[in-house]
């Protein structure tokens, strides 16, 4: 291997989903200065092209295979030239991107990354969902189905699926019936599933469902590729998100065990209600106390107080 040249770099820029807003600032002053620019065919928007110089070589590597695009990269950054890989989504996700930087290694050419908006992202926020939430997963696992590409046995989606956490699903969309049957080994029937097509692009499509019903509505919506499928309960409806002795302890969700005294009320009333609401509102979800705080209570001003204070 030879040894690098800190003055000879090609960049590696994650051109993000598809909106080229959504690029890093770094990523397009990069483009703005490039030389060579390859970029991955159809999956990178025209639009982001844009931010390039007239007098660049701009070129797609949809047709091209691996020597021929290290060749052209090598070719480049010897003459002196400042070169741009430009890949979708994130390069460090499935953007076969150690093989590029292997053949740069070996030929002892300096290299850097430079991350972008992953679809998985873009998707989520398309959901406008967050893909961990407090009581039903922590945990966000990216993965694909095998095809060309295999996957490792312990990596299967019916495996995956056992640790219940979200689960984004890359290049799949074409097998969403095999997804399906393998995540139905562990999930149950009934588990939010959200497919959205070229999340960020003009034509974006979000098909919602179920583990039960998802395959027959992405086949109706005929989509087979460019989609994203994120599944688990965190990126369903607010009431499903989970029972409410899943969001734990009172004081978790900073409510006092019990109310206490409410002046206002009266002796019979504190008697009567401060033990009641206590116990209600310490068992009911966050999405539906702040409902019941919304509500203007007129029973006694230390009660508005009381819930303002609960931080939710």
């Amino acid at each position: 291997m030879r040894e690098p040249s800190k003055d000879k770099t090609v960049f590696f820029v994650g051109a993000g989903p598809g909106d080229p807003e959504l690029i890093t600032v770094k990523g397009r002053r990069l483009l703005e200065e490039a030389d060579l620019v390859l970029y991955t065919g159809s999956l990178v928007k025209e639009s982001a092209l844009g931010f390039c110089r007239k007098e660049a070589v701009v070129k797609s590597s949809a047709s091209m295979n691996l020597a021929e695009i290290v060749g052209l990269m090598l070719e480049a950054v010897r003459a002196g030239k400042r070169v741009v890989r430009l890949h979708t989504g994130d390069p460090s996700l499935y953007g076969a991107l150690n093989e590029q930087t292997a053949a740069l290694d070996k030929e002892g050419v300096a290299y850097s990354v430079v991350p972008g908006v992953s679809s998985a992202f873009a998707s989520a926020a398309a959901l406008k969902k967050e893909l961990t939430s407090p009581g039903i997963t922590q945990t966000v696992i990216f993965t694909r189905m095998e095809g060309r590409t295999p996957v490792p046995e312990a990596e299967r989606l019916s495996e995956l699926a056992k640790h219940g956490a979200t689960i984004c699903i890359f290049l799949s969309a074409s097998m969403m019936e095999r997804v399906v049957e393998e995540l139905g080994a562990a999930y149950p029937g009934d588990t939010p599933v959200a497919v959205v097509y070229r999340a960020t692009w003009e034509d974006e499509l979000i098909v919602t469902g179920t583990l039960d019903d998802i395959a027959a509505k992405v086949l109706r919506a005929g989509i087979t590729k460019h989609a994203m499928i994120i599944v688990g309960r965190a990126i369903g409806p607010p009431d499903r998100l989970g029972p409410p002795d899943r969001l734990g302890p009172p004081d978790r969700l900073g409510l006092p065990e019990r109310l206490g005294p409410l002046p206002g009320l009266g002796p019979l009333g504190r008697d009567l209600y401060a033990p009641a609401l206590s116990s209600t509102i310490s068992s009911v979800s966050i999405h539906s106390l702040s409902i019941l705080r919304s509500i203007n209570f007129s029973i006694s001003g230390r009660l508005k107080t009381w819930l303002s204070q609960a931080r939710l």
